[in-house]
């Protein structure tokens, strides 16, 4: 059964984003909210959490895993980023978006889109994910928690502790949360091109 942590939206209880962390490490997923939607979340490294992901999920080969970092520093280490692209990028993070970059050797290939060796990055606005990174002290393998033929995110924690209880290890709650994912923008060619229209305005990259 999956553990179900409530955590203060402005102030998490660091005792309570310990127990999180320490779930993570211990190779565990995680179901938590962002400054778009709830999201899956697992250790970069565990191929246990990317298989249980794509299960949930049922993604193929071909998906966009996305790296939450906790800075641009972090994200720098992830992907290559040009002057001009580190300008755009730069301009709108932290914030709901995803933008999809040529992968460093950071990034395990099993992350990787097979042909174009891109993976999704993104900072997000948002206390408790912050916090989370912060404590975390490395990137977080993050996927949109958008259960297969269904239109919209599960929003509720207690929904998504009650609908996924056995293929989750944590369910963190910090309240109200967003149902749009984030805008997803390819800049793998140099140029941006929108993929997703989402939360983040995409007007910036137009």
């Amino acid at each position: 059964m999956a553990k179900y942590l409530d955590v203060h939206p402005e102030n998490p209880q660091p005792r309570i984003i310990d127990s999180v962390v320490d779930s993570i490490r211990k190779d565990g997923l995680l179901a938590y909210p962002t400054d778009s939607c709830y999201a899956l979340g697992s250790r970069v490294g565990s191929h246990d959490g990317i298989t249980r992901i794509r299960e949930i999920r049922r993604l193929d080969d071909r998906h966009h895993f996305t790296l939450m970092c906790a800075n641009f520093s972090q994200l720098g280490q992830l992907v290559h980023v040009d002057n001009n692209v580190f300008r755009a990028v730069k301009s709108a993070t932290p914030g709901a978006y995803t933008f999809i970059l040529p992968a460093t050797k950071e990034v395990p290939r099993q992350l990787l889109h097979p042909k174009k060796k891109t993976v999704g990055v993104r900072i997000p606005d948002h206390v408790v994910t912050q916090t989370l990174l912060a404590a975390l002290g490395e990137p977080l393998l993050s996927s949109t928690l958008l259960l297969p033929d269904e239109e919209e995110p599960l929003t509720q924690g207690w929904e998504i502790k009650e609908r996924l209880d056995h293929q989750v290890d944590v369910v963190l709650d910090s309240g109200d949360c967003g149902t749009v994912p984030t805008t997803v923008v390819d800049f793998s060619a140099g140029e941006p091109e929108i993929l997703r229209v989402g939360a983040g305005d995409p007007t910036r990259f137009e």
